[in-house]
């Protein structure tokens, strides 16, 4: 039956569309294309293949909730924050006999 509803060229199902697609998913398959810097259709393909249990392999997720930090330190504060990691880092034999 799926053979029927298939035109396979170069291994690939002919083009389909999705009608009444709830604007709540819409938005996720948008939010997850834009993550993974991909089209709209190939985002749909991943999505796809990871519910049924073809996925090749999990994409890397990039978040990008902590971005609004980058540059927010003045360099007074970040050599700060080295000299206090630096310190942290240290290792003291005495604690691990």
């Amino acid at each position: 039956m799926i053979h029927k509803m298939m035109q396979l060229r170069g291994g690939a199902m002919r083009p389909l569309t999705l009608r009444n697609l709830p604007p709540a998913v819409a938005r996720a398959v948008k939010e997850r294309a834009d993550a993974d810097g991909v089209s709209l259709n190939k985002a749909v393909i991943r999505l796809l293949e990871e519910a049924l249990g073809l996925a090749r392999r999990k994409p890397a997720r990039i978040y990008h909730d902590l971005d609004f930090l980058i540059g927010a330190w003045t360099e007074e504060e970040a050599r700060e924050m080295e000299r206090i990691l630096k310190e942290e880092r240290k290792i003291e034999p005495e604690m691990w006999k």
